[in-house]
């Protein structure tokens, strides 16, 4: 039981970890960003970044989050709120 609970710990840290770097990068203003040019400052893999990008378009409140557009990979536009 304890292993069903451990990915989901492990996750919520991934997400903090992503929407305060995020938000770092956007307090100035708007950013725009390929989940495989930011993975290695943010240790995720750029898979498990665009898979946190969709959570946090509906839960941190305080960034706006959209996707893009696609050219060989996601582009995201976020801003604070």
């Amino acid at each position: 039981m304890s292993a069903t609970q451990q990915p989901s710990t492990d996750d919520r840290s991934k997400e903090e970890r992503l929407k305060s770097f995020l938000a770092r990068k956007a307090s100035d203003g708007e950013m725009y960003f390929k989940s495989k040019f930011i993975a290695d400052e943010v240790g995720l893999s750029p898979k498990e970044i665009g898979a946190l990008m969709v959570k946090l378009k509906d839960s941190a409140k305080e960034l706006e989050i959209e996707k893009w557009s696609y050219t060989s990979a996601t582009t995201w536009r976020i801003e604070p709120a």
